[in-house]
């Protein structure tokens, strides 16, 4: 349970440290701890509240973020000059943390887009993928034709072109080839696309009628794929493309909003520009509305393997099965690997931005990170941009990078992206809308063009966890049923279409 002091916040009885609410100038008494500052505390960052001797581990939510490098005193700032990585053995625990999920009897409802095969949209865009960057310019000059030009078609939200730097110069088939195609076959069954189309340039890697017959894709009036070459040039394409969004816009426009269950919410959660405050006030208030949206039958999408190691544990104790949570740790292990054989490590992770506002080693980020998830039973787990088939808590397996994370879950399903951020990210991802949760009011207000959410209000001490877990419940449903968000006001979710890229580049 939280525990606000007037300038710390202490998240466990056990912990060695504490969170400054507010700077803390050098020589300050911290009543509530019985310790006075050795030196200045920045907000968000740790303060020791007891001396710890060298190589011991230190704790923060009574769980290790990381091993003294040297002996630290009661008093001292607690931050990259003194703490450290270092591995420790978890206890897997698996499934020894499940518990009855408690649906409710009646389900909120928002107002979604029902297509004709029963899933439902949040929104209504027709899209163009591109095989290859080779026809991404194509695509940008059919999706720029419209720009404007939508005022008769008002249940149209856009046409967007979702481009990117890969589909050749690599191998024809393998994992980097198989992750591609799958990315974007899931974008092209996404149900906020009302239509598709997939333009190539004919001769790359990643060839179209390749990339449809092995996502067992079929055109139809609805997902049209050509290439550049064949068309006879760039001007062609553009007409040919321009030429059949026409035609089909007016059906698009019969989109009509319904009143749905909130089953049919699929949110990815992320997390960008973590801070020391992440832990405590967004990640969990998520966490609270994402156990809200579980209980009314809806599923919720936790990713970024690299943000949860050292935290995995925590995980798998909710793993409605053994076999669940050896698949977490199955991934786990693969990107134990991966970095290895890549020259990293896998405490590359806090950025600079991340230490900058108060987290030191990727286990304390971790810690952190999986609040997002809440506490409901982590129902299965999968891999990049599969999809996600299960009701409830689930996880995909993405790099900790937003945009690439967010592609994948959105190729999943995921139709509503939540993300939290301490820094200040600005973020959207088409064609599923992107909100955007501040981790303290001081941010909300200085970036509040760009922020959906204040859960500053936690830090401050005005609102519960809960409570701002509930009334972002809200928020949620409301931008499900049309409300704009921030990123969409401004344009964001074009270029952060970033499917994950593995292997070499020839």
């Amino acid at each position: 349970m939280l525990q606000a002091a007037e300038l710390t916040i202490r998240l466990h009885a056990e912990d060695d440290v504490v969170i400054a609410r507010t700077g803390i100038a050098a020589d300050t008494l911290v009543a509530r701890e019985k310790v006075s500052t050795l030196a200045a505390i920045p907000p968000g960052h740790k303060l020791a509240v007891r001396d710890i001797s060298q190589g011991k581990p230190v704790r923060r939510y009574n769980q290790v973020i990381g091993f003294a490098t040297r002996t630290i005193r009661a008093g001292e700032h607690v931050h990259v000059h003194n703490l450290a990585m270092g591995d420790f053995e978890r206890d897997y625990a698996f499934s020894q943390g499940t518990g009855d999920t408690g649906f409710v009897r009646e389900p909120a409802v928002f107002q979604g887009i029902r297509r004709s095969d029963g899933r439902v949209a949040t929104r209504n865009y027709i899209g163009l993928l591109t095989s290859v960057n080779c026809s991404a310019t194509v695509a940008r000059m059919i999706a720029r034709h419209f720009e404007g030009r939508l005022g008769d078609y008002p249940n149209v939200d856009g046409v967007v072109a979702l481009t990117h730097k890969s589909g050749c110069g690599m191998a024809s088939e393998g994992e980097g080839m198989e992750v591609l195609r799958r990315t974007m076959a899931g974008y092209a069954r996404h149900p906020n696309f009302f239509a598709i189309q997939v333009i190539g340039l004919g001769c790359e890697a990643n060839q179209v009628n390749n990339l449809l017959s092995t996502q067992q894709l079929k055109r139809h009036d609805r997902l049209h794929a050509y290439t550049i070459q064949e068309k006879g040039g760039t001007a062609k394409a553009v007409r040919e493309g321009i030429a059949r969004i026409e035609a089909l816009l007016p059906e698009a426009n019969r989109a009509k909003r319904e009143a749905v269950a909130a089953s049919h919410l699929v949110l990815g959660l992320q997390c960008g520009g973590s801070d020391g405050y992440s832990g405590i006030s967004a990640n969990p208030a998520l966490g609270a509305a994402v156990d809200l949206l579980v209980r009314h039958g809806g599923t919720a999408i936790l990713s970024e393997t690299p943000e949860i190691y050292g935290a995995e544990h925590l995980l798998t104790r909710r793993a409605v099965t053994r076999e669940v949570g050896e698949k977490l740790i199955a991934r786990i292990r693969w990107w134990e690997d991966y970095t290895a054989r890549n020259g990293m490590e896998m405490n590359n992770n806090p950025t600079p931005g991340n230490k900058a506002g108060g987290l030191t080693t990727i286990l304390e980020k971790s810690l952190g990170a999986v609040a997002k998830g809440g506490t409901t039973n982590l129902v299965d787990v999968y891999e990049y941009a599969e999809p996600v088939a299960s009701k409830g808590f689930v996880y995909m397996d993405t790099p900790g990078y937003d945009p690439v994370s967010a592609t994948g879950q959105v190729a999943g399903g995921a139709n509503l992206i939540c993300f939290t951020t301490g820094r200040g990210s600005a973020y959207g991802c088409k064609p599923a809308p992107s909100l955007k949760l501040a981790t303290n009011t001081a941010l909300f207000l200085h970036q509040e063009e760009d922020m959906d959410f204040n859960c500053g209000t936690i830090i401050d001490g005005t609102e519960t966890i809960e409570q701002a877990g509930a009334r972002f419940f809200e928020l949620v449903l409301r931008a499900a049923s049309g409300e704009k968000t921030k990123a969409e006001a401004f344009g964001y979710g074009e270029d952060e279409f970033a499917p994950w890229t593995l292997g070499a580049t020839m």
